[in-house]
């Protein structure tokens, strides 16, 4: 199928992260056609915003904005009426519809929800965390993580307990490896949530025999066995059982539905482990 494809500008007087994410998600309905982003993060002055109007100019297309200054807002909006350009302020329903309801206008703050605050240096020690509790890293101290990922290789453990880190969460993962037992800390932590993370045998495979060839290393392994695989996929599972421990299939979800998913897990387990 041809894909066709249209110019999409992405600017902001922060990091730009809201309107990635907001411009991805409405692309993402559209089949056979993708975005060419042009992502202007941190402008917040007239020559910042004179490189972004020469590049729209150059490359017309879709403009998302969120600039709370408004001398940079109608400068750009006036330029993209010139040049025939869509034009939207992401934020600006968002906010009317809090001054609605709290009946109070906003600060004007560039870049206010990234302060230096509380909630920021708790995702940062989460990474910390996360980092050095990496691949069944330091098991001694499992007890200290708000969250244990446990499975087998090609899992996405590791690039999911980095998406929980950013959202605050204490995260580390222990590898189940054929034949090694697991850390045995790992059966009697009480604080953390433990969630075995597995893929159909099919998946695996195929993923391992991808991660075999950017190694040039030989694919007759035990590795990328389907029947070693499957063995491999029913301990995780029959691990998970024992323990009582939620088993989530990654198969067919994204990082981001994995991590949603372990968060709603999360919530309740917390619930739980403070009533106790």
């Amino acid at each position: 199928m041809n894909r066709s494809y249209f110019h999409l500008h992405l600017v902001s007087d922060a990091t730009g992260e809201t309107l990635i994410a907001v411009s991805r998600a409405a692309a993402a309905q559209y089949q056979g056609i993708s975005a060419i982003e042009h992502v202007y993060p941190l402008v917040r002055s007239s020559a910042q915003l004179d490189r972004v109007l020469n590049e729209l100019e150059a490359s017309p297309g879709i403009v998302l904005y969120t600039l709370v200054e408004p001398e940079l807002a109608k400068r750009l909006e006036d330029a993209c009426q010139e040049y025939g350009c869509p034009c939207l302020s992401v934020l600006d329903p968002v906010l009317m519809l809090f001054q609605s309801y709290l009946g109070t206008a906003s600060t004007q703050r560039p870049g206010a929800q990234h302060v230096l605050n509380g909630e920021y240096f708790k995702r940062i020690d989460a990474l910390n965390y996360t980092m050095i509790h990496d691949d069944g890293q330091l098991p001694h101290d499992l007890d200290t993580a708000d969250v244990v990922l446990v499975g087998i290789s090609r899992t996405s453990k590791t690039p999911t307990s980095i998406y929980l880190a950013n959202r605050g969460i204490k995260t580390a993962n222990i590898p189940l490896v054929p034949n090694i037992p697991p850390p045995p800390q790992l059966e009697t932590v009480r604080k953390p949530l433990v969630v075995g993370l597995v893929a159909t045998p099919e998946r695996i495979v195929q993923i391992r025999q991808n991660r075999l060839l950017t190694l040039n290393a030989p694919e007759d392994s035990p590795y990328v066995d389907k029947a070693a695989v499957t063995e491999e996929v029913a301990f995780s599972r029959k691990l998970c059982a024992r323990n009582n421990w939620p088993v989530i299939d990654v198969t067919r979800r994204s990082i981001e539905e994995t991590a949603a998913a372990i968060l709603e897990l999360y919530r309740a387990h917390r619930m739980r482990f403070i009533a106790e």
